[in-house]
């Protein structure tokens, strides 16, 4: 009787199975610029992906939904006819991923009364309120669908023209009649902005709690580094205190690390944009990366930012620390105290610190942390300051993990035919 039933299946249904199998694993990396460079009409739009990074945002996303504007369009719109920063433009290219795979039969089934879908520029935390969502309406009458903010009063909404691309319940692109902005954004207006001339050392030596962190930014030359960076993206700095580094545990041998290690800790604190403390408190995505995640690959040196208590809590995985108080806040560039150092758990391990307690000697025995990068105390020693870009190494890191997840679903779909053909 067994062997009757199982020869009812057959290779025929087995294979179905195999394949359905497969194809239902999700995408690991999507390449979004690759699906759109068969479309030279889309190759501006195309080009933004690229020159603002948000392509790279999107490699390890899926069910996501992209509203693409044609060249006609694009070269016609604000936001090629002016000048805007590197912020607001990637913002604004955000804006068209919306994180919900839609498809055209889907889009053809809104009511009326529309519908609320986040985009990507709402991750960032510089979306006001819900102002980083969308809300998709259509016409009944005429079967069009339109895009536009939440907001009733913003002037800003598209159509959407036609179907470009379609991976089921991954991707999903379509062409729309004109740029999506987000609710507050003048592109209109000019966006070069006088130099800060911030010097960070003297805002830190100010703050009056801050030298040794002002000392270690000056020796490292990070702090020249920041300041060169006022005109991009901006920054976010988290300072910790003296007393902080004063009360490092012993199991934190920041003083025996070598030159490049403490440079890769000193850019740990730092984020590759601008956040005022509002939009900390308010953030979407808690999981941040540093610039010494641009430095040494996605997914590594990333802090948790979160509310707790009516402040804000930075998590490394060993450490928890909080704002105490903002030290300088002025786009692009903006300051702030915190209660501890923030350990990086891929140097000091996954352990926890343990604070030092009264009476443990731990307090009034440890000394803030040698300040010097090398034992030669030589700038030269580690090179000059790099650039706040990610190295080309970054990006390739990504597609070779995202082909290792691939051979490994190829193995997987071999292996069980190697099976079905042994039984």
């Amino acid at each position: 009787m067994a062997i009757s039933s199982s020869s009812n299946f057959t290779p025929t249904t087995f294979l179905y199975l195999l394949a359905f199998s497969y194809c239902s694993l999700p995408i690991s990396s999507l390449n979004i610029t690759n699906l759109l460079s068969s479309y030279p009409n889309l190759s501006d739009f195309n080009n933004l992906l690229t020159t603002t990074s948000v392509a790279d945002d999107l490699t390890q996303r899926s069910s996501i939904t992209l509203l693409v504007v044609p060249n006609s369009y694009l070269r016609s719109s604000d936001l090629t006819q002016h000048s805007s920063s590197s912020t607001n433009l990637a913002d604004v290219v955000r804006y068209h991923v919306l994180l919900e795979y839609l498809s055209w039969p889907e889009l053809r089934q809104i009511p009326a009364t529309g519908k609320l879908v986040t985009t990507l520029f709402q991750t960032t935390g510089r979306a006001t309120n819900n102002f980083g969502s969308v809300n998709i309406t259509r016409n009944p009458a005429t079967d069009t669908v339109a895009v536009r903010s939440t907001a009733s009063y913003s002037p800003s909404n598209i159509t959407i023209l036609s179907l470009v691309k379609t991976l089921p319940y991954n991707v999903s692109i379509f062409s729309v009649n004109s740029v999506l902005v987000p609710l507050g954004f003048d592109l209109t207006a000019s966006e070069t902005r006088p130099p800060l001339g911030l010097n960070i050392t003297k805002a830190l030596i100010d703050g009056h709690n801050f030298n040794v962190a002002a000392s270690m930014l000056t020796a490292s030359g990070l702090a020249d580094e920041f300041e060169q960076d006022e005109g991009g993206a901006g920054i976010t700095l988290f300072v910790p205190t003296d007393e902080a580094f004063s009360n490092l545990p012993a199991t934190a041998s920041f003083q025996s690390l070598p030159a490049d290690k403490k440079v890769e800790v000193l850019k740990f604190h730092v984020l590759h944009s601008y956040y005022p403390l509002g939009s900390l408190e308010s953030i979407v995505n808690p999981v941040q990366p540093t610039l010494a995640t641009e430095l040494l690959g996605a997914g590594r040196f990333t802090l948790n930012i979160s509310r707790v208590n009516r402040s804000v809590a930075i998590d490394t995985g060993i450490v928890q620390a909080s704002v105490t108080q903002t030290v300088f806040d002025q786009n692009p560039v903006a300051i702030f105290g915190v209660s501890k150092v923030l350990l990086p758990r891929e140097i000091f391990g996954k352990n926890p610190t343990v604070d030092p307690k009264p009476g443990s000697g731990i307090t009034s025995g440890a000394q803030p942390p040698d300040i010097s990068l090398s034992p030669e105390n030589s700038p030269e020693s580690y090179g000059p300051p790099t650039h706040l870009s990610s190295p080309p190494g970054f990006r390739e890191e990504i597609r070779s993990e995202a082909a290792n997840n691939g051979a490994q679903s190829l193995i997987l779909a071999l292996g069980c035919t190697a099976l079905y053909l042994f039984v």
